[in-house]
């Protein structure tokens, strides 16, 4: 007998707010077998689709709100999903399973997902709703911050901004006030930043170190009131004044102080609210209306809220899975977290805080290097429970998930210091379990992973297409890529997301086309807009092969801060100007040229360790005038700010030492003359020592050379830096003639095909055959390229010009050097020093004053 099947009626599904989790559910549900039983209405508030709100920050950069939206947010290709935007519901009627939106109309349902998320918390200080006062929480939010912060630049009356709170969105809204040209201060009541976590060691640290990155932290201090001032200017500033008796003028405050559950809609209809707030569900995301439930952030699952995109994303696929019938629960969420910005890796995973009982910590702190590295171990120390890294987090990808399995070895081998051993051998992707879990927002394992890559996924897009790994906050994107090595599959040296070649292979690209913008590079053999890896790259490889002004055109939009202003940022906000010297050698004329300048501006002078005069505590206006007075004189810049040939030092050679065997000062400044201005993928820098005593320490530097009684040795591959590396003899007994055209063709070798900052030691040591194969191919034409080299290495020399005279000889290059728009003449308070033992030391931000001094 034939049993017919009746087709199920269609139900009606209402979702309340569609952020990433709102979001999330629709595609579980949509994308599953039964998912087609289901007619789903949404209700955005916002009149955005789903965006990526981990990534908010990066909306700053730019202000393409199509950056930041998430894949198939508008259902265009779905019949059963309607999606209505700016349509906020102000009632649930439980009774008449309905809801009601406040334009009237009226939404019936069968069953109601709850997906409201939070909202901004805003401590009831007095002033908190003046004008200039923000949260940050939405793209919305981020179009305020930006008029106020364009006000402030425009009126000049003061640089400061506040963020009160100093957990992890405190930190990207300070990220992004810094990005904005504005000196932010951080306000935390708690006794350390980021205070759920970070222990007492791993916030005093981190603090250190967002400190000298020129934003004011202050800990331990609580808000007390805000007030509007007017300034004498007559443009509006606030003044926040903190529990310490302290004072703070900005021009904006940003409250970072947390969330909280929006329950109100569930509160009105009667749902069961937590005791600290949110919706009260069970472990399937059900309220206490058994056709409601909530999932996200306003889900307070058996009473606890968790405020992370993981276990957001898990409540929705929990829920999702139960409309379909399955059995599906909210187990154990995942709290880990990474952070890095402004150069800053923080990441804490697991149990960070130590709080199961009886629990062992294993700590290794190194002030010097600045890292900080904890290990919560079980009572046994066998199982590993949660950790704490600050200043280097490349261990998290491996470590966050082997949270509750058994540590593959010693667990301070694990996090004790590179160079200590063998201490990173137990460590990798391979001695994870199957089980272990490698995207902790969407619940991927490496076992599910390796089935993936199995069945034909065979690179990182393909991997997070077929499992969703590394589709959230990506952080577990560097693991995709081991395990894919670790599995035997060959990978992409892709430059970024937007390039699928190299960076070797774009300098070939660019070398034969002829393409001169990195607009028309994007649209011939990129996607997407660019981003913050490829557009510097680019630019480099650009000025490599040309020689068009760093600031012409559309170039200029492609550097960093110092390249984007000829001169290297300090930890104040202002400028270090630095002329080029050769060799060390410099006219008197010159060094009192030097001194009248830095007494005229106000700078701080010091000799540096490449035989140069540095001047500190420029401001951006004032860099034209400098730079005119040296040009004007015959003075050129250094390029203290490029990924270029920094210095060549230099020791006195035959001229004066009596054990010197060769001119190394006349070596040096040809050496420096040669190379000036030559764009590559790190910062160069050169050394000419005149005898075996070493003096300019050349064996320290990316070219060395060395005088001997007969000629010069020549060696490569220095560095200093985080991982010093001595240089290493490429060849011996050069004459003069020979030295170049070796170094001719070691930089244009180096140029083509090093990845991006990748300095001479690491690119020698990657490539296949090391030193051996450089030799051969510098030494011995191997590859049939040294005319090649040689011609484009005349090239650069022949159409060489002064960067900082072209911007002197173009009104519209010298337009971008103002301190903020129609003021260029107004004094800068983010530069600001004091004087510590004789010694004039800059201030990384303005000068907190008290309340006690205002009076």
């Amino acid at each position: 007998m034939t049993t017919i099947e009746t087709p199920r009626a269609v139900k009606d599904l209402v979702v309340v707010g569609h952020g990433m989790v709102g979001h999330r559910f629709v595609e579980a549900l949509r994308s599953r077998s039964g998912g087609e039983n289901w007619r789903v209405t949404v209700l955005a508030e916002e009149s955005d689709p789903a965006y990526d709100r981990v990534g908010l920050t990066s909306y700053t950069d730019g202000w393409d709100r199509s950056r930041l939206a998430l894949p198939g947010n508008d259902y265009a290709d779905d019949e059963q999903v309607r999606l209505m935007l700016s349509t906020r519901v102000e009632k649930v009627d439980l009774a008449d399973k309905s809801v009601l939106a406040v334009d009237g109309q009226r939404y019936g349902y069968d069953t109601l997902v709850l997906a409201t998320g939070s909202r901004a918390f805003v401590p009831p200080v007095p002033g908190h709703d003046l004008p200039g006062c923000h949260v940050y929480r939405t793209l919305d939010d981020l179009d305020g911050i930006r008029a106020d912060i364009e006000c402030m630049l425009e009126a000049g009356n003061t640089r400061a901004g506040v963020v009160i709170g100093g957990g992890l969105l405190g930190l990207e809204a300070a990220n992004a006030l810094r990005a904005s040209g504005i000196e932010p201060h951080i306000v935390e009541m708690a006794p350390r930043l980021m205070p759920q976590q970070l222990d007492d060691a791993g916030g005093v640290l981190l603090s250190r170190m967002i400190s000298d990155l020129g934003i004011a932290v202050h800990v331990g201090v609580g808000t007390e009131s805000i007030e509007q001032l007017t300034h004498q200017y007559g443009s509006p500033t606030l003044r926040v004044k903190l529990s310490d008796g302290n004072a703070i003028e900005a021009g904006l405050v940003i409250f970072a102080a947390g969330v909280r559950p929006r329950d109100e809609l569930a509160r009105e209809a009667g749902l069961a609210i937590a005791e600290r707030g949110g919706v009260l569900t069970d472990l399937c995301c059900r309220t206490s209306d058994s056709d409601v439930y909530a999932i996200g952030e306003v889900a307070a699952i058996e009473g606890v809220c968790y405020g992370l995109v993981g276990p957001g994303y898990t409540s929705a696929e929990v829920v999702a899975d139960r409309l379909l019938e399955g059995v599906a629960e909210f187990g154990e969420a995942d709290m880990s977290t990474k952070l890095k910005l402004l150069g800053v890796d923080v990441a804490s995973f697991g149990d960070a805080m130590g709080a199961t009982e009886n629990s062992l910590s294993v700590v290794v702190n190194d002030p010097v290097k600045r890292t900080y590295a904890k290990l919560v171990l079980s009572d046994d120390a066998k199982t590993l429970l949660g950790g704490i890294l600050v200043g280097d987090a490349s261990s998290y990808g491996v470590l966050r998930p082997m949270v509750g399995a058994e540590l593959p070895g010693d667990p301070l081998d694990l996090i004790a210091p590179a160079g200590s051993g063998d201490n990173k051998s137990a460590l990798g992707i391979s001695a994870l379990p199957g089980a272990a879990q490698i995207c902790s927002c969407n619940n991927v394992s490496k076992g599910q992973l390796c089935d993936a890559i199995a069945g034909g996924c065979h690179d990182v897009q393909s991997l997070k297409d077929c499992t969703k790994a590394g589709t959230s906050c990506g952080s577990c994107i560097p693991l995709l890529k081991e395990l894919l090595v670790a599995e035997g599959v060959e990978q992409s040296k892709a430059l970024c997301e937007h390039f699928a070649q190299s960076r070797a292979e774009l300098f070939e690209i660019v070398q034969v086309t002829g393409i001169r913008t990195f607009s028309e590079l994007l649209e011939r053999f990129g996607t997407g807009h660019g981003c913050d890896i490829c557009k510097p790259t680019v630019a480099s490889i650009l000025a490599s092969t040309g020689s068009d002004h760093i600031l012409e055109g559309e170039q200029a939009a492609l550097q960093d801060t110092n390249d984007h202003f000829l001169a290297n940022i300090q930890r104040n906000g202002s400028y270090s100007v630095v002329p080029r010297v050769p060799g060390g050698e410099i006219k008197p004329e010159h060094l009192i040229l030097i001194g009248q300048i830095a007494q005229e501006f106000g700078l701080y002078t010091k000799i540096t360790g490449g035989q140069r005069i540095d001047m500190f505590g420029a401001r951006v206006d004032q860099l034209p005038a400098i730079w005119r007075k040296l040009v004007d004189a015959g003075m050129e810049s250094g390029q203290a700010y490029g990924k270029s040939l920094r210095t060549v030092k230099s020791c006195v050679g035959s001229d004066w030492c009596r054990y010197g065997q060769q001119d190394s000062v006349k070596m040096a400044i040809d050496l420096e003359l040669r190379y000036r201005g030559l764009r590559a993928p790190h910062k160069i820098k050169m050394g000419v020592s005149g005898c075996a005593r070493e003096c300019a320490e050349a064996r320290a530097k990316d070219v060395g050379v060395i005088a001997t009684e007969i000629g010069w040795n020549l060696y490569v591959g220095g560095n200093g830096g985080m991982s010093p590396k001595h240089a290493q003899l490429l060849a011996s007994d050069l004459d003069t003639e020979t030295v170049f055209r070796y170094v001719d063709r070691f930089l244009m070798f180096y140029i083509r095909t090093a990845d991006r900052l990748q300095r001479t030691a690491p690119w020698i040591e990657a490539m296949e055959g090391g030193l051996d194969h450089v030799r051969e191919v510098v030494c011995d034409d191997s590859l049939g390229l040294a005319e090649e080299f040689e011609a484009e290495m005349a090239r650069h020399v022949d159409n060489y010009t002064d960067e900082w005279k072209g911007v002197l000889d173009d009104p519209e290059k010298l337009s971008r050097f103002v301190s903020f728009v129609n003021a260029p003449e107004a004094e800068d308070p983010t530069v600001a020093f004091t004087v510590r033992d004789g010694r004039k030391i800059p201030l990384p931000v303005p000068v907190v004053r008290s309340s006690k001094e205002e009076s």
